[in-house]
């Protein structure tokens, strides 16, 4: 019998066809989904290899590894209560943890609160760039919820929907756009010019089509901008959800893309990085989710002419939904994304 987890994270016990069958089964989930192409027979049978073996940890075979890139990475550290600065955690990031790339991160890590503090985080990105040597991106979430009332200037479109206020929720959400994208402009700008190497617009989409229009919107005009800045958006789920219901970006409509159709527009806005996110059934096991979010995480890759960098972590990637993710499932979700969906990143 093989030991495997469910998408919660708890231990289970399988026999091998078991593990192939619900291999398939997320595979077909994924194909009927994204009306995206099926894995083969012998990369299904790889993915099985991958969750069978009698390791706790895999890999990926020597000349295979693939580049990472973090979100909120100083966060990570600042919430185990250890006091140390910005500048000193993306020494230990890059130094003791052998980082590829190093990601600074304000506590709030939205780009609206950070607006008022950005000549503070322009002295934490100018000091770290000149004690580290890898790339260095600045993170946030676009987080279009905080412009909404009472804390923000936009009428809550989640207030005026189930009140019937269709077109009052849409002129909502578009007006916070505006907002949002000034705001990311506007850090992006002074975190770049005091010595980032890129902007990593983490968690994008995570209130619908109108965030995710958002980002794209600040994305060109960095680009446009800085011709050189390095800008990665991560999404927040495996499609867009329809909050808005008509928004578009190059004339084409952002509620439901999934990720093979979510980079192309990424593309056209000027990103250089993509984050595909495929979310975790936790009520699933881990070889359905394994199956499933390689196969939308291969289409992407194939459709891609960006680098994608899958997010593989808590709760998305087929990683189980648990604060300390298992470096059982981490491991194999993570080889499998690298042999099998040829990825570019994580």
């Amino acid at each position: 019998m093989i030991v495997t987890r469910m998408g919660d994270g708890s231990f289970i016990k399988m026999s091998e066809e078991e593990v192939k069958a619900d291999i398939e089964a997320g595979v077909e989930d994924a194909v009927k989904r994204g009306k995206i192409e099926p894995l083969t027979a012998a990369e299904i049978d790889y993915l099985v290899d991958i969750c069978c073996r009698p390791q706790k940890f895999v890999s990926v075979q020597q000349g295979n590894e693939l580049i990472l890139t973090y979100d909120s990475g100083t966060l990570k550290i600042t919430r185990l209560g250890i006091p140390i600065g910005m500048p000193q955690i993306m020494q230990i990031y890059e130094r003791a943890f052998a980082a590829d790339t190093l990601e600074l991160a304000y506590v709030h890590y939205s780009f609206k609160p950070i607006k008022m503090i950005v000549p503070e985080e322009q002295y934490a990105v100018a000091e770290t760039s000149l004690v580290t040597t890898a790339p260095l991106f600045y993170g946030a979430m676009p987080n279009l919820p905080l412009y909404t009332q009472p804390d923000g200037p936009c009428p809550n479109a989640a207030e005026l929907l189930p009140a019937g206020k269709i077109a009052e929720a849409r002129a909502a959400q578009e007006e916070a756009v505006e907002y949002a994208v000034k705001d990311m402009v506007f850090v992006g700008s002074g975190v770049y010019e005091a010595g980032a190497d890129g902007i990593d617009f983490d968690t994008t989409a995570a209130a619908g089509d109108a965030e995710f229009q958002a980002t794209l919107l600040a994305c060109e005009q960095l680009r446009a901008k800085y011709p050189d800045m390095a800008i990665e958006i991560g999404m927040a789920g495996e499609f867009v959800l329809g909050f808005h219901g008509q928004l578009e970006y190059d004339g084409v409509r952002l509620a439901g893309l999934y990720p093979h159709q979510q980079v192309k527009l990424a593309e056209k806005a000027g990103a250089s990085i993509f984050g595909a996110v495929v979310n975790t059934n936790s009520s699933r096991t881990f070889p359905w989710n394994l199956g499933r979010a390689v196969t939308f995480c291969k289409a992407c890759v194939e459709a891609a002419k960006i680098p994608v960098h899958a997010n593989v972590g808590m709760g998305v990637g087929a990683v189980p939904l648990v604060m300390t993710p298992p470096i059982d499932c981490v491991s194999r979700a993570s080889t499998a994304m690298a042999e099998v969906g040829k990825l570019d990143g994580l």
